[in-house]
């Protein structure tokens, strides 16, 4: 027998995945075969049988609960997995293409650079209480991709409204105004990570790119940066990236990262007892890695949402100051946190020092919608809303689902700045987005006063006593965090026109 003929043998053999799949042909050089290639054949089908079985005793598929995000999109994984810090397409990769977005049907204009937004990672994990490590995954994407200027990245808030329902990249991009969505999953098991990724072009419908990426969790910083490269090089072959900062972010401790993943993820709840939780977390997070600005930023938060709940407004005020001065001072570069400390300086009538982390959060990264938003109170507060508006403005469009403090917090920049009919304009946002705030009512009492609206001022001022019956002018008023005190002065006297005592 000659080597072409044995090669040729082995190749139909081999080709077969089990014996009960060979067919005629493979049983014709099956029984001529001499006995050492059977043997060798038998080896290799054990071997991989045995793989199988084990692949999937410790990487065991989990039907996803809920729906994925977008209907026409089944992200399901099957298979063996790769060897760790290997990329590999997905066996059933998604469809090539989906139904495009209309730029007509917008809600928004498309930003005049590549427009992103980051669905939530589906959690596949076994547990379903590994889903903060799966909506940590995509906040964190979403953070990097904002550092970049090239890019605009839709927020959290409003790509997280889309969590667990069945909706089509096409509405996405439609009701955002943006043309790239990413969606995927993530599987953690024990100390492995595996993210399922895609990268569509809603105004085409076509996929950018489809992978798996199989990683050890010590590596997942890596694989963030991994991925946002992918996506940036996608939009924009000549675009540069650099590896996000990790200084002050807890990058040595991954027990710590993960610790602030689940500690943010309580905070954003909104509730005493969450705030609480969320608290611990980031304690233990910071006793981990005591280097971790970004879990001290949000720790200081835990003191401001204290404040904002009434408990104990003045010290708690005081402890969010003094936390997040400790975060800066471990990192200087933070933006976030040089943006909380400033609204926080707000509501606390440290002016100056308002304006100063202000002005250096928007230095440090113009881009993020956190950073706007926070920049923006602290601005509008200290006196300057000319400064301010703007910054609003664009963080409500890289969040067009903002709740309602947002638009009322434009609706006050806009009544300083004596825009009296686009202070109305926002104020009745606010209150769509939330007919149970009576600060927003408080502000569209003011706004409807001043544009000689008094019968809705009136209507909307009753709708404060319905929410809040104790509610009083004087009291109310000695909490205003203004520092221009006509502005106050002006507001008190609006809300008595309308009826309020």
């Amino acid at each position: 027998m000659t080597v072409k003929e044995l090669k040729r043998r082995i190749a139909v053999i081999f080709s077969t995945a089990t014996l009960s799949q060979l067919k005629k042909a493979g049983l014709k050089y099956w029984k001529n075969t001499p006995t050492f290639l059977k043997a060798l054949a038998t080896l290799v089908i054990a071997l991989n049988a045995a793989w199988q079985l084990y692949s999937r005793f410790f990487f065991p598929e989990k039907p996803s609960a809920t729906a994925p995000p977008s209907a026409e999109v089944s992200l399901q994984e099957k298979g063996t997995p790769p060897p760790p810090g290997k990329v590999s397409k997905p066996r059933s990769p998604p469809p090539a293409k989906t139904e495009a977005a209309s730029k007509e049907r917008m809600a928004f204009p498309l930003p005049d650079k590549p427009s992103i937004a980051v669905l939530p990672f589906l959690n596949i994990s076994e547990d379903p209480k590994q889903e903060f490590f799966s909506d940590g995954i995509t906040e964190e994407i979403i953070t990097t991709l904002s550092k970049s200027p090239y890019l605009f990245v839709i927020a959290r808030n409003s790509t997280f409204t889309y969590k667990g329902k069945p909706v089509k990249i096409k509405q996405v991009a439609e009701e955002l105004g943006i043309r790239y969505v990413l969606e995927g999953s993530v599987r953690r098991s024990g100390e492995k990570v595996r993210i399922t990724a895609q990268f569509v072009d809603a105004l085409t419908g076509y996929n950018l790119w489809a992978e798996r990426f199989d990683r050890d969790l010590k590596d997942i910083f890596t694989l963030q940066d991994e991925i946002t490269f992918k996506i940036m090089k996608s939009v924009h072959e000549k675009l540069e990236f650099t590896s996000t900062r990790r200084s002050g972010r807890g990058a040595g401790n991954v027990e710590a990262f993960l610790k602030t993943l689940e500690g943010r993820e309580h905070l954003f709840r909104e509730t005493m007892e969450d705030n609480a939780l969320a608290r611990k977390l980031f304690e233990e997070a910071i006793a981990l890695d005591p280097k971790n600005a970004v879990a001290y930023t949000h720790l200081a938060w835990t003191y401001m949402a204290d404040s904002l709940f009434g408990r104990s407004p003045k010290e708690s005020r005081r402890r969010a100051i003094e936390v997040g001065q400790k975060a800066i001072a471990l990192d200087e570069l933070e933006a976030y946190a040089h943006a909380s400390l400033g609204c926080f300086s707000a509501y606390a009538r440290q002016f100056e020092k308002a304006i100063v982390h202000a002005e250096r959060g928007m230095f440090l990264d113009p881009n993020s919608e956190g950073v706007l938003f926070n920049s923006g109170i602290a601005l509008a507060f200290s006196g300057k809303p000319e400064d301010a508006i703007p910054l609003l403005n664009k963080a409500i469009r890289m969040n067009p689902f903002a709740p309602s403090i947002y638009f009322m917090i434009l609706s006050i920049a806009y009544r300083m700045d004596d825009r009296f009919d686009e202070a109305l304009e926002q104020a009745k946002r606010a209150v769509e987005r939330n007919p149970k705030d009576y600060f927003a009512y408080l502000a569209l009492t003011a706004a409807c006063i001043l544009t000689g609206h008094e019968r809705e001022a009136r209507a909307a001022a009753a709708e404060v006593l319905k929410i809040y019956p104790a509610f009083s002018v004087e009291q109310f008023g000695r909490t205003l965090p203004y520092k221009d005190k006509s502005f106050v002065d002006r507001t008190i006297d609006a809300w008595r026109k309308a009826g309020l005592k």
